[in-house]
């Protein structure tokens, strides 16, 4: 009953997790058609467990400031009219002596914490970081390093294999052997000696997930994100945020580094998080000594984690999947996006299905060389070509364009998210010229793949003119050296699809210099 009730009207859910080192909310709007949207994210460095691991127990002030920022994401969520709010709390938490005076605390506020296990904290960030990107059945090791845990999972697209959990964490590390009253640069000595009690942790997790070939490592986590940052800065490599990569030997690098400055020099490392500068050194002994222990060349970086697993979590148990268990990754991100901006999708799918039948058919006869990554490439930016018309249909390739760049479209690179959008900006008026500003990032073979793919997409959206799906197939033959054939199967009359093919006709001579002869096969419709 409560899963109906779910599907018949939006709902605003809030999801909490009270770390060891932060506590993080994310904010979301379920829509009836399985589509969410993220309304607020929030985070706080409040280091609720610093002492837990010294101590045993949750220190008052520690306690103080967690409740005072809990009250604080609770009024958030008040504001949103929210519907729920699911919170739990980790590793601190789940080891502390007066854990139960913790939770009192919360839920007189209002808030009522679940502490959840090592394992289902794993299962959790598996959820949370492997539904936000492209692996399909790559064998993945997943890694996030907290302040007092580590979670590892080993699993593809599709579910885990294996879960476990460390008790290694950047504060806990770092509070066993380097003094919080200690500033002073880190000795090779004392780095060595952290790493070696990591590695004596962590043998029996290594011994038994360690035992097919890994094809690929994520991590997740403030940690992991913050040292491939400095690495960034350090060795001065391009990319996004959303395409951050750690190579082992860089960060052996920037462990080194670390390593040699006081605490004070150490803030001021460019692309630091200042807040984890006595910590960070905690957090690379980990990740090196997993990156070594598993032979992991290099970790791909995930902005990810256990918020957005209790989130799809929550989905999965309201019945929100139905329709998306069997999609990848790119699939379901396209279609949430789409379903926001109330796309045609009957028209959508139409002009899809016939711009792949160009790309197919102009294949064949040569006119460009692309393979299966970019055909599908091509049928995503199809679909979510017209979705400007969702601001105004005045301009919309224009507007398709801005809300693709700044999509939270799970699976897909920076280089794929900027060609899709530009190839919704220019599958209007005119073909991109060489320079144009928006593909500015892009490189040779990335700006041409805009180019085909815009012409292509301009013809089949000619094609459905009359959005009524009359073309059932389109196709390219080559003529001769100076002209292709596009045969055209319709169904009825097609007057308006084949004045809009003639429209574009200059465009597709320009890019492919080819011209075209059109030929239509008509069919009687046999409708009832």
């Amino acid at each position: 009953m409560a899963s109906e009730e779910l599907r018949s009207e939006d709902r605003v859910i809030a999801f909490i997790n009270l770390g060891t080192n932060s506590i993080r909310m994310l904010v979301v709007r379920i829509k009836p058609n399985q589509t969410y949207a993220i309304l607020r994210e929030e985070r706080e460095i409040v280091r609720p467990g610093e002492h837990v691991f010294s101590r045993g127990c949750l220190r008052v002030k520690a306690m103080k400031r967690a409740v005072l920022v809990c009250q604080k994401f609770i009024e958030v969520t008040n504001a949103f009219n929210a519907d729920e709010i699911v919170a739990v709390a980790t590793s601190a938490t789940r080891e502390a002596k007066n854990r139960v005076e913790f939770l009192e605390e919360l839920r007189k506020i209002g808030l009522n914490v679940k502490v959840v296990s090592g394992k289902e904290e794993a299962r959790l960030i598996y959820l949370g970081v492997s539904s936000g990107v492209h692996i399909e059945h790559k064998k993945t090791i997943f890694i996030d390093i907290g302040g007092g845990s580590t979670e590892i999972a080993m699993g593809n697209q599709f579910q885990y294999q294996d879960l476990d959990t460390l008790e290694l964490g950047a504060i806990r590390l770092s509070r066993i052997f380097l003094s919080d009253s200690d500033e002073s640069p880190v000795s090779m000595f004392a780095y060595k000696k952290m790493k070696r009690y990591a590695r004596n942790k962590m043998l029996r997790t290594i011994e038994h997930m360690n035992r097919d070939k890994i094809e690929l490592a994520i991590g997740s986590s403030g940690t992991i994100i913050n040292l491939a940052e400095i690495a960034r800065k350090m060795f001065k490599k391009g990319g996004s945020k959303k395409e951050l990569v750690l190579e082992q030997s860089d960060l052996k690098a920037v462990s080194s580094m670390l390593c040699s400055l006081p605490l004070a020099e150490r803030k001021e490392v460019p692309g630091i998080n200042a807040d984890r500068a006595d910590i960070i050194i905690g957090g690379a002994v980990i990740l090196e000594t997993l990156m070594e222990a598993f032979a992991l060349k290099e970790i791909v970086v995930s902005n990810r984690g256990l918020r957005h697993g209790l989130l799809v979590d929550y989905l999965q148990r309201h019945g929100e999947y139905p329709k998306f268990e069997k999609m990848s990754v790119r699939e379901k991100s396209v279609l949430r996006l789409g379903k926001c901006c109330n796309i045609n999708e009957d028209h959508a799918n139409t002009v899809a299905s016939l711009a792949l039948q160009l790309f197919d058919s102009s294949l064949k006869i040569k006119l460009h060389d692309l393979g299966d990554s970019e055909r599908e490439l091509l049928k995503y930016s199809v679909i979510l070509h017209d979705t400007g018309n969702f601001i105004s249909f005045q301009d919309h390739h224009i507007h398709s364009h801005y809300i693709i760049s700044h999509a939270e479209l799970l699976g897909f690179n920076q280089t794929e998210i900027t060609i899709m959008a530009n190839v919704a900006r220019f599958h209007r008026k005119r073909v991109p010229r060489k320079k144009e500003t928006t593909m500015a990032e892009l490189d040779e073979q990335s700006q041409m793949i805009v180019t085909i793919f815009s012409t292509l997409l301009k013809f089949a959206e000619k094609l459905d003119r009359s959005h009524t799906g009359r073309i059932k197939t389109a196709k390219f033959t080559s003529k001769d050296d100076e002209k292709v054939v596009l045969s055209l199967r319709s169904e009825g009359e097609c007057d308006l699809e084949r004045w809009g093919i003639e429209s574009v006709v200059r465009d597709f001579e320009k890019v492919f210099e080819r011209g075209v002869k059109l030929y239509v096969m008509r069919e009687e419709s046999h409708r009832v």
